[in-house]
């Protein structure tokens, strides 16, 4: 078997504060590893030289809105896929701004490993602390800590140490585990894919070989079942006697495997069935796994409807009536305490009081803070009761049913993403 099947696509994010150089670190991986088409790279040395630069500007390959072009920034999260002959990615570039943290966490809800870059001349600052918070968050796997700019460093091993330590200290009060560490300049190429001529007294790997490297994460196949039903598909054709009583749960498997003949609980009843068929686009399919869309028809006539979710009765979630979470409050406008929310959860929604905000993480000095509201950006543990259950694992668990965001029923904007930590009420 190949390294490749061996290890897996891995999808990975790279973070930071503003102005690290990750946009510029994907046009390094990206032109080094030969990824790039050969009319794209015409297209960025044209535009690198109408603004007068005397090499090609990488960053480029990243920054795609106009409005990052015209400000040399980015904003929106960029994804790119490539292969480097050993191995496949999916890179997510996330912008460096504070106002923009809330895409970061879009962009590492789905991430296997996260590269944290640290301008070598600055060191760790609060966005710096802020991304990797939200990548342990997150439940990132993986970390690598990316010292770029070492060039206008000179290179200096005593830099790089220093950036170290203090970011191993850091990672030490929060409770973020082991993470690895690299020198490079994206700039010049120094230890990004090639190992250059600078950085002699580094004999770690380079960052394309600790990719290569990297163990592939859990597959979703590995978690028990889990189908949360979006819509209940019943055709209305009288001209086609087959489909009178067709009843189909059509849906995504978030998680495990089903197949023809299987038992499952369906819940919130919790009444058991088994699994009459399979299909996917009119074909019937022997079983199904994690990440398929599906219909499930099921033998006994049982009330299923949107929001309800049909498991692996021998490891059912559980079913919540209260959750404590880690929140990202994303919203301009601060959390109103008095108000009700909706919380989306899988495809099932519901109405939520905040109960309590246990605390907020000052992400300067990392201590947990009291706090009466949340603001953009705020990084919270708190508590919210909900009209009816929910049906979730914790998010170090499951990412798909240990994560939620909730909703302004006003506006129906998304003001805050939440995991699921601790499972405070049960419902029998």
């Amino acid at each position: 078997m190949s390294t490749s099947e061996d290890k897996g696509l891995l999808r990975f994010l790279t973070c930071g504060s503003v102005d690290d150089g990750k946009s510029t670190l994907i046009g390094r991986l990206l032109h080094d590893s030969r990824a790039i088409l050969a009319d794209t790279l015409q297209a960025i040395e044209r535009t690198s030289a109408r603004r007068g630069m005397e090499a090609i500007d990488l960053s480029l390959l990243t920054d795609g809105l106009q409005a990052e072009r015209e400000q040399g920034i980015t904003i929106d999260v960029a994804y790119r896929y490539f292969s480097s002959g050993r191995r496949k990615f999916i890179i997510a570039d996330a912008p460096g701004h504070e106002q923009y943290t809330r895409n970061m966490v879009t962009a590492a809800s789905t991430a296997d490993l996260a590269i944290i870059l640290i301008d070598a001349r600055r060191g760790v600052l609060t966005q710096t602390r802020r991304h990797a918070q939200l990548a342990a968050m997150l439940g990132i796997p993986q970390l690598v800590v990316a010292v770029n700019k070492m060039d206008l460093v000179d290179f200096a091993q005593p830099v790089f140490e220093r950036i170290r330590d203090d970011f191993i200290a850091f990672a030490a009060g929060v409770g973020i585990g082991q993470a690895r560490f690299v020198p490079m300049s994206a700039l010049r190429g120094d230890m990004v894919v090639d190992r250059g001529e600078h950085l002699h007294w580094y004999d770690g790997p380079t960052l394309m070989e600790m990719l290569e490297s990297a163990p592939a994460a859990v597959a979703p196949h590995a978690h028990p079942f889990r189908f949360p039903v979006q819509w209940v598909c019943r055709p209305q054709d009288a001209a086609n006697p087959a489909l009178h009583d067709y009843r189909g749960f059509m849906g995504r498997v978030e998680a495990g495997r089903i197949a023809v003949g299987d038992t499952v609980s369906v819940l919130p009843s919790g009444l058991s069935t088994t699994v009459r068929a399979i299909e996917i686009g009119g074909e019937a399919l022997a079983h199904a796994g994690a990440e398929q869309s599906v219909a499930l028809l099921l033998d006994d006539d049982i009330d299923v409807s949107r929001g309800d979710m049909i498991v692996a009765p021998e490891y059912p979630p559980q079913v919540l009536r209260q959750i404590t979470a880690d929140l990202c409050w994303l919203s301009d406008l601060p959390m109103d305490r008095t108000r009700t929310y909706l919380i989306r959860h899988t495809t099932r929604e519901v109405r939520a009081k905040l109960v309590a905000i246990e605390h907020r993480l000052d992400v300067n000095t990392l201590e947990r803070m009291p706090a009466e509201r949340l603001v953009m950006n705020d990084i919270a543990r708190v508590r919210f009761k909900l009209a009816h259950p929910v049906f979730a694992d914790p998010y170090v668990l499951n990412r798909s049913t240990g994560a939620f965001v909730v909703i302004d029923d006003s506006t129906y904007n998304t003001v805050a993403a939440g995991m699921i930590v601790v499972d405070v009420e049960a419902v029998a």
